[in-house]
């Protein structure tokens, strides 16, 4: 295994053993093809901390004004898909089991006050349609005004069109929610740290991100969705504690589970962190 290059720099792990685990020159059968070119990335492993970070040299940009939608939803597809994953029966379903998680320990952790969710890089908002049904206020923010329409036209949500990281929100909620959302941009920790802007007092916040070391033991390793372009990086149990905890949050609940989806994923619950004293 070759060491890493001395410029990698981790803004969760500040770690600097890593270890070059994958490269590819194509995008693996499971990857959307952006069409990138030319195309090559690595993946490097922490030895400490478990964290993946994906290298390249590729220009993003395109997937995140517009081309990520236009290829994953264009068309009427994401009608069809929306209905799709929301008639799922319950065993078959990530998010009918995501929204049983979420809502049981949010009730459990934060019994007290309103029960408004903000769910930011809301994508195709089957949670907060289905947080709804469920008995929330849901609100789904995404920067794409075409989510924010769907949300409110087809889920039956508010949809709120907007740059979570530089529009500011008159509104505070009891539950702010991320799924598989905080691995897609370069600074996860500042994303997270932003939510103590629009968090209530007392409220919590649920994560969902890609499971590195999940992902690595099963038979595809790099090769899967986990470690796809569009992830800056992948987390382990210790590097998911690293981001709430520099994010000024401390992890309530955490686990590790494979979705019905076969998705390896780490899931919890934060809240905000006791302000030291002295």
């Amino acid at each position: 295994m070759s060491e890493a290059p001395p410029d990698i720099r981790c803004p969760i792990t500040g770690a600097s053993d890593w270890t070059l685990i994958a490269s590819f020159d194509a995008p693996p059968p499971v990857e959307t093809d952006f069409g990138l070119a030319p195309y090559h990335r690595e993946l490097w492993r922490s030895r400490s901390t478990g964290h993946v970070v994906n290298r390249h040299a590729m220009d993003l940009s395109a997937i995140y004004a517009g081309d990520y939608w236009d290829r994953t939803y264009g068309g009427d597809r994401i009608r069809a898909t929306f209905e799709k994953i929301m008639g799922l029966p319950p065993e078959r379903s990530d998010n009918r089991g995501r929204v049983a998680y979420v809502d049981a320990t949010a009730r459990r952790l934060a019994p007290e006050g309103e029960r408004t969710l903000l769910d930011v890089g809301s994508g195709l908002a089957v949670f907060p349609a289905a947080m709804k049904a469920a008995g929330w206020s849901a609100n789904a923010l995404d920067p794409d005004p075409r989510a924010a329409r769907h949300a409110e036209e087809m889920a039956g949500v508010e949809g709120i069109a907007a740059d979570f990281m530089t529009d500011a929100l008159d509104r505070r909620f009891q539950l702010v929610t991320f799924n598989k959302v905080l691995e897609h941009v370069p600074d996860p920790v500042a994303m997270l740290a932003r939510t103590h802007a629009v968090l209530a007092e007392g409220g919590i916040v649920y994560v969902e991100l890609p499971d590195a070391e999940g992902a690595l033991d099963d038979p595809d390793g790099p090769a899967r969705e986990e470690f796809a372009i569009e992830h800056y990086c992948a987390f382990s149990a210790v590097s998911y504690a690293m981001l709430a905890w520099r994010a000024g949050f401390r992890v309530m609940a955490l686990e590790r589970l494979v979705e019905p989806s076969g998705k390896y994923t780490l899931r919890g619950i934060l809240r905000a962190a006791p302000a030291e004293s002295g």
